[in-house]
């Protein structure tokens, strides 16, 4: 018995069994030959037994971070981890008090950020993108500076896919649907496809990210609009007897759980971006997001509650104008939501350090260091210490003082 445990670490280590994507020891049990038992997700074959073995192990990428007191990060592009910008980030973050950075992975096309090696299973999916020629060595000067990485995974928005598997999105007529920008959405509905986002989540922790941060876990905005009029399948929960918003929340719900189980191994935390409105209400209805329920299956949540993305709420005409009163306001909401779970996870929402000009005249401010500043301390001051900072362009304020 030693013997065969001996043999599956050194796999494990070696990572001849983590090179393909894992299932859960419920899936390996429908398995009963105690032999080579391969299963099909999508084009990917794996072998059930012993990824089910490798649960028992955590996965060493060589690489060593330890969790910072806080998290107070910032979001980078995958352009931007990739280019000469990337060393003026790096020295921002380590010449404050941030410590952490989110990094493309997989973006909002679709794009895997970096060429995977041959190797890799990734490879086969050919998405990759050389914005970053080598993520390892972005890692190593991460390591050094003793900088937290945030590997973020855009899951449902996905063009790419969609163009290539029609049959993974959505259909309207003889095409995938579009939204007004021109982007698609593949199913949360199907298992392929989470297989598909769970695998790459797998690859950027033995890269050695410590974090996976899922981003557009959830369907389409409006959807509920246009469900019953585009050709999609519901896979596994087309014998659902929950109601059409209902059915919608399982299948995001579960996503994240399955996600956050195929990631254990791996001894990474799991993050979840989700809307910041979802908190004040039971679900959103289209979308498939519940804040209470993808809560309890993550370790971080992460609230988009930029002040320019709301309209006239907490009884603020103009939230852009009112930083901290926005972010306080809708903190109250947050933790009396997470006070309700048995096990809430960590909070750390994305602040706002961008100028919504979009608004239009009267209705924004230009962000810099006192707006960044008063959405830090509304939120501290409701006892939330971490953050992350999203600016699009990586452009970020300076003089910003970014204790919590």
């Amino acid at each position: 018995m030693k013997g065969i445990m001996k043999w599956i670490k050194w796999l494990v280590a070696s990572s001849v069994a983590l090179s393909v994507l894992s299932v859960p020891p419920a899936l390996a049990a429908e398995d009963e030959s105690p032999n080579f038992t391969p299963r099909t997700y999508g084009a990917i074959s794996v072998d059930t037994n012993l990824l089910a073995a490798s649960q028992l192990y955590k996965y060493d990428s060589g690489l060593s971070f330890e969790y910072p007191d806080a998290v107070r990060g910032i979001f980078v592009t995958a352009h931007s981890a990739g280019g000469e910008r990337f060393n003026t980030l790096v020295d921002l973050v380590d010449s404050t008090d941030l410590n952490a950075m989110v990094i493309d992975v997989k973006e909002d096309l679709g794009h895997l950020t970096y060429i995977p090696k041959s190797d890799s299973n990734l490879a086969k999916l050919d998405i990759g993108q050389p914005f970053i020629k080598d993520p390892r060595k972005v890692l190593e000067v991460l390591e050094e500076k003793e900088i937290y990485p945030i590997a973020r995974v855009v899951v449902f928005k996905d063009s790419v896919l969609a163009k290539k598997r029609p049959d993974l999105s959505f259909v309207a007529g003889d095409s995938v649907w579009k939204n007004g920008r021109g982007e698609s959405f593949v199913n949360p509905f199907l298992k392929e496809v989470w297989d598909y986002n769970v695998q790459i989540a797998i690859e950027a922790a033995k890269l050695g990210f410590k974090e996976i941060q899922f981003d557009y876990v959830r369907f389409p905005e409006g959807f509920e609009n246009k469900a019953d009029t585009l050709e999609y399948s519901m896979g596994e929960y087309e014998e659902s007897k929950l109601d059409p918003v209902q059915r919608r929340v399982e299948a995001v719900t579960n996503f994240v759980a399955y996600a956050r189980e195929q990631l254990k191994p791996y001894d990474v935390e799991v993050s979840v971006d989700i809307f910041g409105y979802s908190a004040t209400l039971p679900e959103a209805p289209g979308i498939g997001q519940n804040f209470s329920k993808i809560s309890e299956n993550v370790d971080v949540i992460s609230s988009m509650i930029y002040p320019s993305h709301w309209t006239s709420y907490f009884g603020i005409a103009k939230p852009d104008l009112e930083p901290y009163k926005l972010v306080s306001e809708y903190a109250k909401v947050e933790n009396k939501k997470l006070g309700e779970l048995k096990n809430p996870p960590t909070s750390r929402p994305w602040l706002q350090d961008f100028t919504a000009s979009y608004l239009g005249s009267g209705n924004y401010m230009k962000y810099g260091k006192a707006e960044v500043e008063a959405q830090i301390k509304a939120l501290n001051d409701n006892g939330i210490e971490e953050y992350l900072l999203w600016n699009a362009g990586n452009t970020y304020s300076k003089g910003v003082d970014y204790t919590p």
